[in-house]
């Protein structure tokens, strides 16, 4: 388990900041209504069977994969998630992949070309899934994947391959279960720590339980084994649907992806005196729950106006306005599941846990919201009689995506567009990612590049969630697209 967090003074660090863009270029834009008619008359050498037709039914088949009756849901090593990992492996195997399970079940396909060289690229996303999840997430990614092989296979062009490829559908990247993001791509990257095998689920079994139900004996000597070695790996790709509604306003199905949110979880403890709703005189009672309720909205004033919170300098000179600046352009902060306990209508609660994501691009930015967010927590707590204890339970940096890797991207997108249209679409839009992805534990490992897909009215972690036939379609050109220029 997390110990009591450390919270550091802001503006320690020397790290570079790197602000929140929205890159729009301009171009002809394809509507999404437009985008259903594009099919029309189009050549088979674009292969809709496998990059459309086929993709889609087989997202939509793993959509139905779930431990729920009425709802998606799918969390890390759960009766589901091995059903979709068993799914998503005769899918490899199809595209003649050699596939397997590594020890914390991610699930791997991977084609050794003749004469190839030893450095592979990496082609991942995550089939867990939130609760009441959308189909999409993730899915998408690993399917277009696959989807994009397969039609390099049937064209007899995937023994010809200057590197070797793996798709990785990681088993993890949530963190519903343990409240502990990345597991699979973590393992991966070699920066999973070992304490993280101990976390314990609501149910009590811990990360190690969980793994030797499904017969895979990965424990603290052995976790290090999973870990691939930099010298080994060309590059890592990931494929996602944006979650946001950028594409879709701007009238595009692909972007390319130019870095990724630095993000921090915490677990707030708030303890009070519990006691009979009807006897404790008001003035008297050290009630959590309302204290709980004044640190949510003090953490909503903080994150909406951290200008008014923030100062331009630390306490050694070391921040500008800049971190300031870029902290009021991409700051979310989201308290997304609190508890009580012993949760009865007639009893003032005991303790109250909360939770809280704090994202942005700045890191150093997001430093000092922890700090006021500690400042502001133990004040409203001691004048209300209440402990309260705050624990960092996941910690991610921003991450840049490669130049390199992102314009070999932009250009396979493009490509992918001007077959599907015949048309020329002018720039592929550069956005910055506002969620976290796998890509941001294998940027430890290895330099990434990422594609976003329109998906629609911008919304995502919802049954709401939807892609359009003709958007995975153009994923899955990109992806191949990128494989025949690039490798």
């Amino acid at each position: 388990m997390a110990s009591q967090s450390t919270i550091y003074e802001p503006c320690r660090s020397s790290s570079n900041l790197i602000p929140l863009i929205i890159v729009v270029f301009m171009f002809h834009p394809i509507s999404a209504a437009a985008s259903t008619h594009i099919s029309d008359g189009l050549k088979n050498d674009l292969f809709p069977d496998i990059l459309k037709e086929e993709a889609v039914a087989r997202i939509y088949e793993l959509g139905k994969v779930s431990d729920a009756d009425s709802y998606l849901e799918r969390t890390f090593l759960s009766p589901g998630s091995v059903r979709a990992g068993n799914l998503i492996s005769t899918w490899m195997a199809d595209a003649g992949l050699t596939t397997w399970v590594d020890g914390l079940g991610n699930v791997h396909g991977r084609i050794e070309p003749p004469n190839a060289s030893r450095k592979a690229l990496l082609i991942g996303s995550h089939l867990d899934t939130v609760v009441d999840a959308g189909m999409f997430d993730g899915a998408l990614g690993i399917v277009s994947a696959i989807s994009a092989i397969k039609v390099l296979k049937v064209t007899g062009r995937l023994m010809h391959l200057r590197h070797p490829v793996e798709v990785i559908a990681f088993s993890d990247e949530e963190g519903v279960r343990f409240q502990s993001t990345f597991l699979g791509s973590a393992a991966i990257a070699g920066v999973l720590p070992v304490s993280t095998l101990q976390i314990a689920d609501k149910s009590g079994l811990t990360v190690q339980n969980v793994l030797k139900e499904n017969l895979l004996d990965t424990n603290e000597e052995n976790l290090s084994l999973l870990k691939y070695e930099p010298e080994s790996v060309l590059g890592y790709v990931e494929v996602h649907i944006e979650q946001g509604p950028v594409l879709e306003s701007v009238g595009l199905p692909l972007a390319v992806v130019k870095g990724i949110a630095g993000q921090t979880r915490l677990k707030v403890t708030v303890r009070g005196s519990q006691g009979h709703a009807g006897t404790v005189p008001m003035s008297m009672r050290h009630d959590p729950l309302v204290a709980a309720a004044e640190l949510i909205v003090s953490l909503e004033n903080l994150c909406k106006n951290p200008q008014n919170f923030i100062s331009n300098e630390g306490s050694d000179g070391h921040c500008n306005a800049f971190s300031v600046k870029s902290l009021s352009g991409s700051l979310v902060c989201t308290v997304g599941e609190i508890s009580t306990w012993p949760s009865a209508s007639n009893v003032i609660p005991g303790h109250v846990i909360f939770t809280v994501d704090i994202r942005t691009i700045d890191d150093i930015g997001r430093e000092a919201i922890i700090y006021e967010l500690s400042n502001q927590m133990h004040n409203i707590c001691d004048r209300r009689s209440v402990s309260c204890l705050m624990e960092r339970k996941h910690d991610a940096n921003a991450v840049s995506c490669d130049s390199g890797l992102n314009s070999q991207l932009k250009s396979a997108a493009y490509t992918a567009l001007k077959r599907m249209t015949g048309e020329d679409i002018g720039e592929v839009p550069v956005l910055m990612s506002g969620a976290g992805h796998d890509a941001m534990a294998m940027s430890h490992l290895t330099k990434v590049g990422m594609l976003f897909v329109r998906c629609r009215g911008g919304i995502s972690h919802s049954p709401e969630e939807h892609v359009l036939e003709d958007d995975v379609w153009a994923a899955g050109l990109a992806i191949q697209a990128f494989l025949e220029t690039n490798l």
